[in-house]
Formats: C-alpha cells, structure tokens, sequence
C-alpha cells in the first residue's frame, strides 16, 4: 500500500514564480495531489492555475471569493485534502520541493505525526535580512516557551502533517497567524510527536514579491499568547506503527536521507 500526499499550496498574486513552482511539485516522485487555492489574485494567477489544473489532472485549484489570507487559504486546502499526509507549500519558490524526502521520511518511518523543516538547521539558505532572522528567532523563542518545544523554526512555511492531526484541532487564523496558532495546537495533542529536520532557504526581497511585514511579526506575538492561553478543543492521538511510503520503492543505489532528530524538550525531574 502507498500513502497519498496532499500538498496545499496557497497563492496570492505570484504569476512571476505558479507555473515554475508547480511543475517542480508535480515532478516530485510521489502519489500525490496538488490543492491551490487562490486567495483573491488580480494579477493572471488564476489563469494561470486554470490552464496548469485542465493539462493535469492532480493540480486541484479552489478558488477563494476575495483575499482573506494565508491561514483562511490553508485552512481551505486542509479541508478539500483526501490524502493520508499534508504538506504546506508555498507558491513563491522561497522553499525547495526537493526537500520533500527529508520532510517526510519521520513520518514514512512511523516516528512522527508532524515534522517541521528548519531554516536554521544548517542547510544552504540565501543570505538576507537580519531583522527577519531575529524576528524568526524571537518568536520560536516565546512559542517555546509557551509550548515547551525546542524547536529552531516556528515560522517555517514546511510543515507536513498526518491527516488525523487536524481532527484533534480547530483553526481560525486567517493570515499569517496560522505558523503560532497551528503550533500551539498540535504541542497540546496528546501522544503527539513532533520532528524538525533540517531544509533549504531561498527568501526573496520585497522587490521580488515578499508580503510578509513587521505587522505581521507583531500580530504573531499576539497569537502566541492568545492560542496558547486559549488552544480551544484539542483531541489526541493514537500511537500509530510504521506507515507505508508515500514515494515509489527506491533504487539500490539510492541515497537514504539522514535520521531526523526528535525536537522536544526532555522532560524535568
């Protein structure tokens, strides 16, 4: 048996970089299914996705009535997914679908429920703003501290989820504030397990399309705090053995990515 991969891809005017990106998803080795849901564009993206989901039937595009953002985007993707995994993509190129195997291969494994991929594990990553480092590293610090993580990267658009995980939680956030509030969720699901493995970074300037702003990075210090303080229901999960991969049986001479280290923090005694 294969496990099927639903990749959700939310998309808000990015006609420079659709037609690139997909083509890069649908040419990962995986049974999967591509949901691109279009927050509102006004700049030929949802052509472009018209014409990108009648050549191929795996791109399923939804279409959203006016921009509501990222988190309202997502949420509609996670809702429209069939697949025993979900994947969060970006549309912007800024993270690279190559990565796929080293954000999967935990919960191939059966180790893990959710994995998040690491800008700052190591990998290669372009060289740009300090004050958008710091930021990152200041909120993963106060998300920490509210869910006793230890996680390098909170803000990370490379989240892969089983599917069960969004039974035992209920998202509300309709920007960027889906990155804290789907953190601190999934930190209170019982017997959840939770990996960070290392992925490459290419950002872009704000010259080249980037949307995300120091309101943004404000409003995220609020969702940390009110999604902690006020998580709402949360289920949880069944102990799960080894699943089935998700990718076609590799060749001999394939190269196995490294282990990925569990990232929580050891219990006090």
């Amino acid at each position: 048996m294969t496990l099927k991969l639903s990749i959700v891809i939310p998309v808000y005017n990015e006609k420079p970089t659709l037609e690139l990106s997909l083509s890069r998803v649908l040419a990962t080795p995986y049974d999967k299914e591509v949901l691109v849901v279009d927050d509102g564009s006004t700049d030929g993206s949802r052509d472009i996705l018209q014409r990108l989901a009648e050549r191929d039937p795996r791109v399923r595009p939804f279409m959203q009535p006016h921009n509501q953002g990222k988190g309202a985007a997502v949420r509609r993707g996670i809702r429209e997914a069939t697949g025993d995994v979900v994947l969060i993509q970006d549309a912007d190129l800024e993270y690279d679908p190559a990565d796929y195997g080293t954000l999967l291969e935990p919960i191939e494994r059966g180790d893990a429920d959710v994995v998040y991929g690491s800008r700052f594990q190591g990998r290669p990553g372009r060289v740009l703003y300090f004050r958008h480092y710091l930021g990152n590293r200041l909120l993963t610090l106060i998300s920490n501290v509210f869910t006793d993580l230890n996680l390098t990267d909170m803000e990370t658009g490379y989240k892969a989820f089983r599917r069960e995980v969004f039974s035992c939680i209920e998202l509300e956030s309709d920007r960027f504030g889906f990155e804290p509030e789907v953190t601190a969720k999934v930190s209170r699901i019982k017997h959840v397990r939770i990996y960070e493995v290392p992925v490459s970074y290419r950002g872009r300037t704000y010259e080249e399309g980037k949307k995300i702003t120091w309101k943004d990075g404000a409003a995220a210090l609020m969702h940390i705090a009110r999604f902690n303080m006020f998580p709402g229901r949360i289920g949880s999960m069944y102990a799960a053995p080894p699943v089935p991969s998700i990718r076609p049986p590799a060749p001999a001479t394939e190269t196995v990515a490294p282990r990925a280290q569990a990232r929580r923090t050891p219990a006090k005694g």
